[in-house]
Formats: structure tokens, C-alpha cells, sequence
């Protein structure tokens, strides 16, 4: 970006031009936002030189944060030797080959194949060729109906957008007629009148109505995040998961783990669903493989699926241009080797992780928090103006969007989602980095609070 034009030439030059995700154009094409053009460990920078401490990790992928020269070399380097061939006609590439293999190395036994991707959006969109394609090779054509759960993100595709149970996408567009949804396990918004335990089981039953409801030989799959990260952070409570895969194993029902947020680490083990004890048939990934450094997906497929893919007969007519592109790849083996050789996520599980969910807890006792959940490296708190009644601060979400925006004028990249606010800084962060993101949390909390008069 050249230092000879300020700030306004690049805002008006994107307000002209571009046209930015799940953003009001009308509004944007008035206000605009910041461009940043620096980022270095876990602070971003703005065209303007403000410093901020990204607690988004980008979009829930830099893990490691911004400063990863074997990253960016081995990127730099593949460019240099094989910039790009593709992955069709009975053709591979040196790096997809060696990241299947290290890929397999660090997912759970199950998982012994993988089909690459470029997003998460298009890894699960793969994700409902790769099933319909198993039932009919196995003889049961019959089961199509997915089901997913309301408030849930899988991608924004029209596929994957309709996997997601979020309304506002679906209202925008006529989605696949074979995705169903169930109840969420957003236990403070829809269960605080009950026992956390005994609400998570009844969240995980209506699985167990709904294929009732639609017929078991009629569903193919069940598809959930271990936690919903995009819908707010949602913690399961303990009794959820376990439920889900009785269910799942007893009906016939593959299961899928979406873990485009919650793996690579983000948990506290390499895969949410090694946090929260499931076996899943199989498991999205995207972001935070790559670090955020190229745009990579894919889906592990595991041994009960695959098995039946490689040995049944035909082509799998389904492919990417840049499934499994070299630079890409190279991109996500440097960044598994930094978390296995460095031994980030299980150092940061033992420290950073559970010093970072003491630290927000302590929040817990603010006026204007109802909430604090989080698991590993992520974390929301609920925004409310009355503890015991949960009446939020102001209709449209407007609270926490005036809580965010506080956040970031002190120098905190977080995110509102409905009424909470979002944080997951990058899990490279140190007790001394957590610090200064409560810190400047804190201070917004107080603004927040002190805007809508409550002490």
C-alpha cells in the first residue's frame, strides 16, 4: 500500500468499489470502515497507525498469530517451485500429498483419507455429496435429510448456507428442501429456568424427535459444531455430546463434526471433538490449518465412510480447481509443523487457556454481564441490563454493538454476535498479552455500562 495517500483515498477508493460480506451496503457505502495494512504476533494495524490487539485471530484461523516466517517462507519457496497444478485426471502434487499424510497423523484413528477444499463453505458442501454418495453405494439411496441446528454456521454457499440454521441467510435465499433443524443448546437463551445437565439432554433428544419425525431411513446425517462458534460461542453443557453420538450410532446416522473454528486447537486439544469425547464419521476443517495465511478446507472422512467410497465403483463427480492447491498446502504443513514441533496447543492448554477463562470469569461479577462461557481460547459474555431477568440492554442487539465498537476505540478487535460479545485471540497469546485483553474489555464493559445507565 503506498505511505503517499491517507486514510480517505483508500476508504473512498473501497467504498466505490467493493462489496464486503454480511455487511449493509447501503450503510457501508455512507460510513466505510478501516483498512489495515500491518499485522505483526497478534496485533493488526490500521492505515491511521492504531495498534490492536486482534481478538478475533483474524476470523477465528491465525492461531498463531501474524508473525510465522516457516509459513511464509515455505509458501514463498513452493511459489517459487511449482506455483500450481491441479488434482484432477489420476494427478497430485508434492505438498497435498505430504499434508493428507499430516493431516492423518494428528486427526483422530478414524481418519485415514482426506478431500481437500478451499473453504469451509465448499468443505461441506463436500461434505453432503460425500454422504449421499456413501448411502448409495451402500444400498440405502433413500436417506438424503440432513439435519443441523438452528442458529448453527456452516458456511455461507447456498449448500452450506442451508446446513446453517441461521435465518437471516435463509431469508435471502431458497434453500436445499432436504436440511432440517433443531433446537440449539444455548442453555442461558433457551434453558436458564433449568438444570444445565438435564437441559442438555433435552437439546440433544429433539435429534432423536426429528428423525422420528422425518423417519430414520429417510436421514443421512446430523451436522454440529462442538461449539457454535459464529452463533455466539456456545458451550454444550457436559451431558450434550455423549447423547448426540448414542443417538447418532443407534439410528443409523453419520455424524458430522464442522470444525472449521474449533480445530487446530482452539478447544485445548488438536479437535473439539477430542474435547468434548465424540467420534465423529466426519470432520470439516478449514482456517486455522493454514493459519490464515491461504485459503485451504477439506473434510477427513473416516474409515466407515471411505471405506465404501474406495471400494465401490464409478466416479465421485464432484472436484475444485484449487482443491488442494501446492502453495496452500505447503502453507498448512508449515503450520502443523509449528504446533507439533513447538507443542503450542498442548502448552497453551496448560496455561494461557485456563489463566484466559479465570481472567473472563472475573468479568462475571460486571453490571451489565449475564454470562461469561468459553472453552479453551474463545469465549463470550452474554450482555444484559438485568441479571436476574436476562432483559437485554436495548432491542436490536444494539448493546453489544455498542460494546464492540467501544472495544475496538480502545484498541480490542472483538466481535458482537446478537447480544454477546465474541473474543479468541490467537492461543500463541501470553498471561501478560491476556492481560491487556481484559484489561481494555474491562474498559469497555465500564463505557457500555455508564451509556445505558447501569451501575
Amino acid at each position: 500500500m503506498s505511505p503517499t495517500h491517507p486514510t480517505s483515498y483508500w476508504q473512498d477508493l473501497d467504498k466505490a468499489h467493493h462489496l464486503h460480506p454480511f455487511t449493509d451496503f447501503q450503510q457501508y457505502r455512507k460510513t466505510g470502515g478501516r483498512i489495515f495494512n500491518k499485522a505483526e504476533h497478534i496485533y493488526i494495524y490500521d492505515t491511521d497507525g492504531n495498534q490492536i490487539l486482534d481478538g478475533m485471530s483474524g476470523l477465528w484461523c491465525c492461531n498463531l498469530g501474524y508473525s510465522q516466517p516457516e509459513i511464509t517462507n515455505a509458501i514463498s519457496e513452493q511459489l517459487h517451485q511449482l506455483p500450481f497444478y491441479n488434482n484432477f485426471f489420476n494427478c497430485s502434487n508434492q505438498p497435498a500429498v505430504e499434508l493428507a499424510n499430516a493431516l492423518v497423523d494428528v486427526t483422530p484413528k478414524q481418519f485415514n483419507q482426506v478431500f481437500f477444499t478451499n473453504s469451509g463453505s465448499e468443505a461441506n458442501d463436500t461434505n453432503i455429496k460425500l454422504v449421499h454418495r456413501y448411502y448409495d453405494l451402500i444400498g440405502k439411496p433413500e436417506k438424503k435429510l440432513f439435519i443441523s441446528r438452528n442458529n448453527a454456521y456452516h458456511g455461507s454457499t447456498v449448500a452450506a448456507g442451508s446446513l446453517g440454521g441461521m435465518s437471516a441467510m435463509h431469508k435471502q435465499y431458497t434453500g436445499l428442501n432436504y436440511v432440517h433443524h433443531i433446537q440449539q443448546p444455548h442453555w442461558f437463551a433457551e434453558g436458564a429456568d433449568q438444570d444445565k445437565e438435564s437441559f442438555g439432554l433435552q437439546a440433544a433428544r429433539e435429534l432423536e424427535r426429528k428423525i422420528d419425525e422425518l423417519g430414520e431411513e429417510n436421514v443421512a446425517a446430523f451436522i454440529a459444531e462442538p461449539v457454535q462458534g459464529a452463533g455466539g460461542v456456545i458451550v454444550p453443557p457436559a451431558s450434550y455430546w455423549p447423547e448426540i453420538q448414542r443417538i447418532c450410532r443407534e439410528r443409523d446416522i453419520l455424524l458430522i463434526s464442522d470444525e472449521v473454528i474449533c480445530g487446530f486447537g482452539r478447544t485445548g486439544n488438536w479437535f473439539g471433538c477430542e474435547t468434548y469425547g465424540f467420534e465423529p464419521d466426519l470432520m470439516t476443517f478449514a482456517k486455522a490449518v493454514t493459519n490464515g495465511f491461504q485459503p485451504l478446507g477439506g473434510v477427513m472422512v473416516g474409515n466407515k465412510v471411505a471405506d465404501v467410497l474406495t471400494a465401490g465403483g464409478g466416479e465421485f463427480a464432484h472436484g475444485l480447481t484449487y482443491s488442494g492447491h501446492p502453495a496452500a498446502c505447503a502453507a498448512g504443513i508449515a503450520t502443523l509443523k509449528v504446533l507439533r514441533d513447538q507443542q503450542i496447543i498442548e502448552t497453551a492448554a496448560e496455561d494461557v487457556m485456563p489463566y484466559f477463562q479465570a481472567q473472563l470469569q472475573s468479568l462475571s461479577d460486571h453490571p451489565i454481564v449475564g454470562e461469561v462461557r468459553g472453552q479453551g481460547m474463545f469465549a463470550a459474555l452474554e450482555l444484559v441490563k438485568d441479571k436476574h431477568s436476562h432483559e437485554r440492554l436495548a432491542d436490536n442487539s444494539a448493546g453489544a454493538i455498542h460494546c464492540r465498537d467501544q472495544a475496538i476505540q480502545n484498541g480490542l478487535m472483538v466481535r458482537a454476535v446478537g447480544d454477546s460479545l465474541v473474543t479468541a485471540p490467537p492461543i500463541v497469546c501470553s498471561r501478560e498479552d491476556v492481560d491487556t485483553l481484559i484489561n481494555r474489555l474491562s474498559s469497555a464493559l465500564d463505557t457500555t455500562a455508564a451509556h445505558f445507565n447501569i451501575r
